[in-house]
């Protein structure tokens, strides 16, 4: 995905792009940054940029207006939205006269149209359908990100910023794990350290001042608690947590942050992969660069949870995720909350 950043930014633009997968946010910024290297000034760009949807047109459309010159400059920009949902109408016959008019212009794009195709889909099966297949050679996959961390330390990197360990875990726990809310308050923390202190290192105050975490009630003392098996004292900084940020929020945040916790000490309850070099336990748990750092506490955590207890608190994690996803009946969150401490720490 950086080369293709890079080659972009040196002026070097192809006449299609497909870009698939569910990061919208992150092929919306390929977007602007085709467009801003297409155009010289905001005004050319908006006048010589169309967004239109892929249900409201056919293939065969699609490639008419591909084909149309632009007015007043020499490249045009054209975006399909939604593109896996193209619109089919007309006979079987039809149909097909319209995808071969799609694939002749492909084997021959206008010098003159940057093509912009974007679907959300990622599914293999529709994915080698057509007209999809025929876009094999244009075809950029932006899947969903599975390392919130690593995502969140490239996206500071790129700044010229890094994290320290404490500040990414904390950053890891209260941000939504989503590209553009990372991205946003990723952005957002940078600008605010760089007016605070000197260096380019974002550290844990960084994200207590931005994030709004109390230095009492966070995630480093709830896993202490939850360590000690200190239930009194687990459900209350969950509930301060809760409180702080909204109580259904609150909760969704713990149950996503505990499934984390818990699930890397079930992968460390293998006696074999204790004995790994740190390094190589890091990968398994999927700790990302300075987070290496953390795996000595896990290794001590695993010691206060035996496997049996461990699957157990997963259990009760994912029973309390249904329940706020409205698949399991609950009274309030509060009650769900202090339901799941007890069966976390054995103590119903």
């Amino acid at each position: 995905m950086n080369a293709l950043k890079n080659k972009i930014r040196s002026g070097s633009i192809d006449p299609v792009y497909f870009f698939t997968g569910p990061e919208s946010y992150i092929k919306d910024e390929f977007g602007i940054l085709i467009r801003e290297s297409l155009f010289p000034s905001p005004e050319e760009a908006a006048f010589n940029t169309s967004v239109v949807y892929g249900q409201d047109l056919t293939l065969g459309e699609l490639a008419s207006r591909a084909s149309e010159y632009p007015m007043f400059t020499e490249k045009k920009l054209l975006v399909v939205r939604q593109f896996e949902k193209i619109k089919r109408s007309g006979s079987k016959e039809q149909q097909k006269l319209q995808e071969e008019r799609f694939s002749s212009y492909l084997a021959n794009p206008a010098a003159f149209t940057v093509l912009i195709l974007d679907t959300d889909s990622a599914d293999k099966k529709e994915l080698d359908k057509s007209p999809f297949r025929e876009l094999k050679n244009f075809r950029t996959d932006f899947p969903a990100i599975r390392n919130p961390d690593a995502f969140a330390t490239e996206r500071a990197r790129t700044a010229g910023w890094d994290f320290e360990p404490d500040a990414l875990k904390l950053f890891s726990a209260y941000v939504q794990p989503s590209s553009r809310e990372i991205a946003h308050e990723t952005d957002k923390i940078i600008l605010y350290a760089s007016s605070k202190h000197p260096g380019n290192t974002i550290t844990p105050s960084d994200i207590y001042d931005c994030v709004g975490i109390s230095k009492t009630y966070n995630v480093f003392e709830l896993e202490k608690a939850l360590a000690e098996k200190n239930l009194r004292l687990s459900s209350g900084i969950s509930l301060m947590i809760m409180d702080r940020e909204g109580t259904k929020e609150g909760l969704a945040g713990i149950v996503r942050y505990l499934t984390t916790f818990f699930m890397r000490i079930w992968k460390l309850s293998v006696p074999a992969v204790q004995q790994l070099p740190q390094a190589d336990i890091a990968k398994i748990l999927g700790m990302y660069g300075k987070q290496e750092f953390f795996v000595r506490n896990y290794l001590g955590y695993t010691k206060q949870f035996s496997r049996q207890e461990t699957e157990s608190a997963i259990i009760a994690l994912r029973e309390t995720d249904a329940a706020l996803k409205g698949l399991l009946p609950y009274s309030d969150e509060r009650h769900l909350l202090l339901c799941l401490m007890q069966k976390i720490l054995g103590k119903t």
